[in-house]
């Protein structure tokens, strides 16, 4: 079977589904082009600065990206390219470009305020707390995570930390170059990104940061800490915006290069219900993670996304078609891993440093069609990834800060700023970085995650019932990853405790213990709209 044939397809599957289901989703919700959007409606220069549509969608797809729509899919091959392939595609149309479209336009039809205001406000109280503390825990495990990844990855390559670094300087000249010195969106663009290669060949030629896995974690603590803290405009937008260009450089170039090169997939196309990650289901809808539907995404469409939606007419590009765009980078990294025996496969995870390097080693080959040095290739690959974490991680730690200013709003006000939510949520996810092992978290995140996405769909399944709209978009996929991601969960439980990981197990419990209170609360208030 050839890689360009699933690719093509899938494309060709995301364009239809974005003209058509993502037209539909518009006319469920009523798209009002003339109402005041949070944005303009409470700007205060902060969190809430109107963004123009490429470059929020630019913000929106570099921080949703992450790690996991390429570790996911090349985690979960062992179960065959076949399914892994169907899931990144259907789960993309019907279940995670419609929890992260629905994740957006709620929110900003509520003040932009988080999916745990809403759930209060149609669910009930409790259950806020509820969601908000299991969202808050979630994004805490994110922070930790990414934290490490991005720590490990410039430990053991200086080009990609030195890039890494210039593009954080360009990113706060853009920013004061757009909303300081009010210069032209497009010729700050374009300087920008030619900056942007410049950095990356600096990075090649002369790397110049050399430091541990310890020192990077402190100084990326360091880093969230400010990033959470200051305006919007001045670090996460611009930077979040111009890391786009390297990530549409790689998607592209990918394509591009898929379709020179022509690789043929030589992994099996299916293996079995049962293997070394556990059983199909549920573990394949938990592995793939991102690249087919996330939690952490509807985090951002109501934290800091819909505070910069100019418009409501944007939300289906920034939303669905973000998504979307995400789920050709799964079908990308998905392919790098299947080019591959299963015999090189194992020998790629365990030479190249896990999924990350196999991706990069793919993107080295991919590129390689159109004449760049397949070594240069390895490397752009890395520092994508590497954009990819810490735009993740940065949003992360912003979004655990609203949480947390959320939780202590009403019992705990003298907390509730940015100040005392920032420290709360970078000195547990920091506290666990610093242990350096992202292995025993990566399950229970991976769940965490997942179930947070069919709570989020709870949310918009609410509204839309609140409203008098059809809510079957968003009840049957709500359903679906309730079921897998509880049972996920339950068998984390005894995997952990059967390990003696009392840590893991502990927090397992915890997680489905405030899921369970969320679920039910939501199922009875479905109910009792429905009876209305």
């Amino acid at each position: 079977m050839s890689l360009l044939a699933i690719l093509i397809l899938a494309i060709v599957i995301y364009v239809i589904a974005y003209i058509g289901y993502g037209n539909y989703l518009d006319k469920i919700v009523g798209i009002d082009e003339k109402a005041k959007t949070p944005a303009h409606a409470m700007n205060d220069g902060v969190d809430y600065v109107p963004a123009k549509a490429p470059v929020l969608l630019g913000h929106h797809f570099a921080s949703i990206a992450g790690a996991g729509p390429i570790t996911g899919p090349i985690a979960a091959i062992v179960f065959g390219w076949v399914p892994c392939f169907l899931w990144i595609v259907l789960g993309c149309v019907f279940v995670g470009g419609v929890h992260d479209y629905f994740g957006l336009i709620t929110s900003a039809r509520h003040q932009g305020k988080s999916i745990g205001e809403i759930i209060g406000q149609y669910v009930g109280k409790k259950a806020r707390t509820w969601f908000l503390l299991f969202a808050w825990l979630t994004l805490v495990l994110v922070v930790a995570v990414f934290t490490i990844l991005t720590a490990q990855g410039f430990a053991a390559n200086a080009s990609v930390a030195t890039s890494g670094f210039l593009i954080l300087v360009i990113a706060v000249g853009m920013g004061f170059a757009l909303y300081r010195a009010n210069m032209n969106l497009s010729l700050v663009t374009v300087i920008g990104v030619i900056l942007l290669f410049i950095s990356i060949g600096i990075g090649l030629k002369a790397p110049f940061l050399f430091f541990n896995q310890i020192t990077w974690t402190w100084i990326l603590i360091a880093y969230v800490v400010a990033a959470s803290i200051l305006p919007v405009w001045m670090l996460l937008q611009p930077r979040d915006y111009l890391s786009s260009f390297l990530l549409y450089a790689a998607l592209i170039g990918g394509v591009v290069g898929i379709f020179i090169v022509r690789p043929t997939l030589v992994y099996p196309a299916y293996t079995g219900f049962k293997t070394g990650v556990g059983y199909l289901f549920p573990m394949l809808f938990v592995t793939i993670a991102c690249g087919a539907v996330s939690g952490f995404h509807s985090m951002v469409s109501s934290g800091t996304t819909a505070k910069q939606l100019d418009n409501e007419k944007d939300a289906r590009l920034v939303g669905y078609g973000a998504m979307l765009i995400e789920g050709v980078l799964a079908v990308i990294s998905l392919g790098a891993a299947a080019m591959l025996t299963q015999t090189a496969m194992a020998q790629g995870l365990k030479d190249w440093g896990g999924a990350v390097g196999v991706f990069a080693h793919g993107l080295g080959k991919f590129l390689a069609g159109f004449g760049v040095p397949e070594e240069v290739g390895i490397v752009f690959g890395s520092l994508t990834i590497s954009s990819f974490l810490i735009t993740s991680l940065d949003t992360a730690t912003r979004l655990g800060r609203y949480c947390f200013e959320e939780l202590t709003a009403e019992s705990m006000p003298s907390l509730s700023n940015r100040y005392v939510g920032t420290f709360a949520t970078v000195l547990c996810g920091g506290g666990l970085a610093l242990t350096g092992q992202w292995a025993p978290i990566w399950p229970i995140f991976g769940s965490a995650n997942q179930l947070l996405a069919g709570l989020s769909l709870m949310a918009a399944t609410a509204y839309l019932a609140h409203l008098g709209k059809n809510f079957k978009v968003t009840y049957y996929p709500m359903a679906f990853m309730m079921i897998v991601t509880v049972t996920a969960l339950i068998n984390l439980v005894f995997t952990n405790f059967g390990k003696a990981n009392y840590i893991m197990g502990t927090l397992s419990v915890l997680l489905l213990i405030l899921a369970s209170f969320v679920v039910y609360s939501g199922f009875s208030a479905l109910g009792k709209i429905k009876e209305k």
